[in-house]
């Protein structure tokens, strides 16, 4: 009789753990299940809420094409959202200051800039054939770089960062000059409109990617004046709300 009391609760302890070991995998099953159902939301609804880099590459195509209509030589890298102009458009060798075939060139850049970046930022009107577009420009660089090759010009300069710098700082200030209005074009960051434009010199130290050719070749690619479009990043928060909503049907 003891003995047989024993083995029922023998069996009852061996089906209690039966039964919490089938819960506890089932509910492992469910969370892996609900954990893979919300990363994959989660990346659907971040790449819906960041096509920035579409957007960029548009914007970058645009100002291409217009400046090609006008015999501007420039070169895009969709990769990295990067406007290449190289120096020979802009300055003479080792000068600082734009040529006049270069502040033309410059003249051109503004137009198209004006015409094309206010639909992509606040601060400025924007144009009524502007396309409707959520992406939005967080910050537009005008960075110089130069060669490799040891900078001899002088004029207060010190060597190649500087030159980058000073290159830099001038063709900005020409773009103002030309078009006043690009100062005023700003992103909305924490309740203020932080101006998109500013300047950055790198000497010879990022040198085009994958540059082809001669030596002297790829010292030409260097020497350039580069736009780098940044655009607005995803607000991680609203990628989580849209996420829930998706999952509550709304």
């Amino acid at each position: 009789m003891i003995l047989e009391e024993a083995q029922e609760l023998v069996a009852e302890e061996e089906n209690y753990f039966v039964s919490m070991t089938d819960l506890m995998v089932g509910l492992v099953f469910v969370f892996i299940i609900l954990l893979m159902y919300f990363a994959l939301q989660f990346q659907d609804v971040t790449e819906e809420l960041t096509g920035a880099n579409k957007t960029r590459t548009k914007i970058l195509e645009e100002i291409q094409h217009k400046l090609k209509d006008q015999g501007v030589p420039v070169i895009i890298d969709r990769e990295n959202g990067v406007l290449r102009l190289p120096d020979s458009v802009l300055f003479d060798s080792g000068q600082r200051d734009l040529k006049p075939e270069g502040r033309a060139n410059v003249d051109r850049l503004a137009a198209a800039l004006i015409d094309i970046l206010p639909c992509y930022s606040d601060g400025v009107a924007k144009s009524a054939k502007c396309p409707s577009s959520k992406h939005k420009l967080e910050s537009v660089y005008i960075e110089g770089h130069t060669d490799s090759d040891r900078y001899s010009g002088g004029g207060g300069l010190k060597d190649n960062w500087d030159l980058s710098v000073v290159r830099a700082t001038n063709t900005y200030r020409s773009l103002i000059e030309f078009q006043p209005n690009l100062s005023g074009l700003c992103a909305q960051k924490l309740g203020r409109c932080d101006p998109i434009l500013s300047v950055s010199g790198y000497g010879p130290q990022r040198p085009v990617p994958d540059g082809k050719g001669s030596d002297q070749e790829r010292k030409q690619q260097n020497r350039r004046i580069d736009l780098r479009l940044i655009m607005m990043a995803p607000d991680a928060g609203e990628a989580e709300r849209a996420v829930a909503n998706r999952i509550k049907g709304k």
